[in-house]
């Protein structure tokens, strides 16, 4: 009976110690001066962060059109597969931050700096609240659809703030959206009511990629697309790759894979492309 009980007892102590031993996922909120409003995201911290006392590089992951802070969570498992890559060596372990703009596709206009409010407001954050490397050897970037846009620009703007980047499924079209695309009926890119080609345009990849190079700054990409993707991104993704690798030919990767628009393409490939970004981040320290 003694032996019964003690083995139950090592079993509960077992149990309580790989929970407080397990990757979390926290919801955390703060006041963004920029926006003038709460920012919300939430953040994946790694097996072992609250008692190893080093520092870690950040992945920023961007939702697509209507997402929030959820989306990667949910349907995109981001923390299953983080935890099997993690234990796998495939990746060192590292912060995720997933920011919530469900309508504003992280560009700055009419009045709303998205893009200047997760540059100025979110990094700083979650530098104050959490060990993180500050050089840009610590961070990367990416996100799926209007989130891969997103991506793509903040790190053709700042390219001094991040050492890869990853967009996927990503709604750079050029010169415009097909008028399926939710980009057409976004305020985002609207002037009096309509879609505005110009407006796209200048809150578009095109509009930054010269100033990009003007910098000498590399930042390695990697992008990917379904080739049954319904909104044709397939074939405006190859587009902007073909700009990048123009100029940064060993840092540009494009890769096709079968599937559509949707979270098990999303989902399904972001492995990859963390074990990507993963070569270019700098370990815990």
């Amino acid at each position: 009976m003694i032996n019964r009980v003690l083995l139950l007892i090592c079993l509960h102590n077992a149990l309580f110690i790989a929970t407080l031993q397990a990757s979390e996922v926290e919801h955390r909120s703060f006041h963004s001066q920029t926006l003038g409003e709460e920012y919300v995201y939430n953040i994946y911290l790694p097996d072992g962060y609250q008692d190893s006392g080093l520092h870690y590089s950040v992945l920023y992951l961007l939702h697509g059109n209507l997402g929030t802070e959820q989306s990667w969570v949910g349907p995109g498992h981001i923390q299953a597969t983080t935890d099997a890559l993690i234990d796998s060596g495939a990746i060192q372990p590292l912060l995720i931050v997933i920011p919530a703009d469900p309508k504003f596709w992280w560009a700055d206009s009419h009045g709303r700096p998205a893009m200047t409010a997760l540059v100025n407001d979110l990094l700083a954050d979650v530098q104050d609240q959490f060990r993180t490397i500050e050089e840009r050897q610590g961070r990367a970037i990416g996100g799926y659809s209007a989130g891969g846009f997103g991506a793509a620009n903040i790190v053709l703007k700042y390219p001094e703030l991040f050492a890869a980047a990853a967009p996927l499924s990503p709604a750079v079209y050029t010169p415009v959206p097909p008028l399926d695309s939710s980009a057409t009926r976004q305020d985002t890119f609207l002037t009096d009511g309509e879609f505005d080609p110009a407006r796209w345009e200048a809150l578009n990849w095109v509009s930054f990629i010269d100033a990009y190079k003007a910098t000498g700054i590399i930042v390695p990409f990697y992008i990917n697309t379904g080739d049954h993707d319904r909104y044709d991104i397939a074939y405006h993704a190859a587009v902007f790759f073909k700009a990048l690798r123009d100029y940064q030919p060993d840092y540009a990767e494009f890769r096709v894979f079968d599937g559509d628009h949707n979270f098990a393409a999303w989902g399904g490939t972001i492995g990859l492309a963390m074990e990507y970004l993963s070569r270019f981040l700098a370990a815990p320290r």
